[in-house]
């Protein structure tokens, strides 16, 4: 009861707790640009995106608008996009540890996307655009979709959708996709090898501006559709009988949600590789600070995924600097101890 009490007390109207982190986000951004090896001050961005300013060195207007601010603003929508779609899949699937990575989705678009780089690499050099627009995202999406019905299809029958066996196939999926990248890693020559080697540990260091501009329609297309469903969720957290019984058609909602986040998961992959966990947390965080009501948790996530996401990509440029760290490396620190004390939370529910 204290407990519940105190949950309570910690939540936030949405007209409060979504304007103050959009404006986190706002700071957390501006340092994201400020952060790296080459100090860049507050003043300096100013002078380079406001007309009339005085004008900056060269060198520094080149790495904010060429470097820093494409990473920022990929980061922001993979953020979000990852974000999002592990908020309707824990919604969809009534299971707070249901998410992208967990069942095996980023698996297989991870797969998907290794495929494209392995066989098509070769038209790199001649395609460069088809490549990183085209193919790339095409089966990363593909790799997504497959697993995603596999794992659906496994974990349900006549009596509805066992959560607990598609996580387990998941896990078995996940697994057979990290044996299928291995044979690639295998086949692979040196050029695929170094952006397999990349995509495995996620990174945002690529972003270029057409990747940018996909990432952030992908963001805006599934949070339109997204919010259009929130009332749906909000009925399937009654259960499935209770939303059939209030005029919710459970098994096509679940075949349409599933669908877009198997393709916000194949773009965020196909984008800045697997970056795990964000999924998971953000959802959680967004509950605590504003409810479950998915009309305030939806653009909440978004806001805090872009938000965490933004500051792991900070911690993996300054934490072994002047090396890197791939992002995923830090998601999987902050999120595995995460993962490990919400199953333990969890553990009655899943026997």
């Amino acid at each position: 009861m204290q407990r519940r009490r105190l949950s309570s007390l910690l939540r936030f109207p949405s007209s409060v707790i979504i304007p103050a982190t959009g404006l986190l986000l706002f700071f957390a951004a501006t340092a994201s640009i400020i952060v790296g090896p080459m100090a860049i001050s507050v003043a300096d961005i100013w002078q380079v995106f406001l007309p009339g300013q005085q004008s900056v060195a060269p060198h520094i207007e080149l790495i904010i608008q060429q470097v820093r601010l494409p990473r920022t603003l990929l980061c922001i929508a993979i953020g979000g996009v990852l974000a999002l779609c592990g908020a309707v899949m824990q919604g969809l699937f009534r299971n707070p540890l249901a998410d992208p990575g967990i069942i095996g989705v980023s698996g297989g678009a991870s797969l998907g996307a290794a495929f494209a780089i392995v066989l098509f690499g070769s038209l790199a050099a001649s395609f460069p655009l088809l490549l990183t627009l085209g193919t790339v995202p095409v089966f990363a999406f593909l790799g997504g979709a497959i697993t995603t019905w596999i794992v659906y299809f496994l974990g349900t029958d006549k009596s509805g959708t066992s959560v607990t066996v598609m996580l387990l196939a998941g896990v078995a999926i996940g697994a057979l996709s990290g044996a299928a990248l291995g044979l690639l890693n295998f086949y692979a020559d040196d050029q695929a090898l170094r952006d397999l080697s990349l995509w495995t540990m996620g990174s945002l260091a690529g972003a270029t501006w057409p990747g940018i501009a996909l990432a952030f329609v992908t963001l805006a297309f599934l949070f339109c559709l997204f919010s259009r469903q929130a009332n749906a969720l909000n009925a399937l957290l009654l259960g499935e009988s209770e939303a059939q019984h209030l005029g919710v058609n459970v098994q096509a909602l679940k075949r349409l949600l599933v669908l877009l986040c198997a393709a916000g998961v194949g773009v965020a992959v196909s984008l800045s590789g697997v970056i795990g966990f964000i999924g998971l947390i953000v959802p959680h965080l967004g509950r605590m600070l504003s409810g479950p009501n998915h009309k305030t948790l939806l653009p909440l996530s978004a806001l805090l995924g872009a938000l965490i996401l933004l500051i792991a990509d900070m911690l993996a440029r300054v934490v072994a600097a002047p090396a890197e760290l791939p992002v995923g490396i830090i998601t999987a620190l902050l999120g595995a101890p995460f993962f490990i004390v919400l199953l333990t939370k969890q553990r009655g529910r899943l026997q």
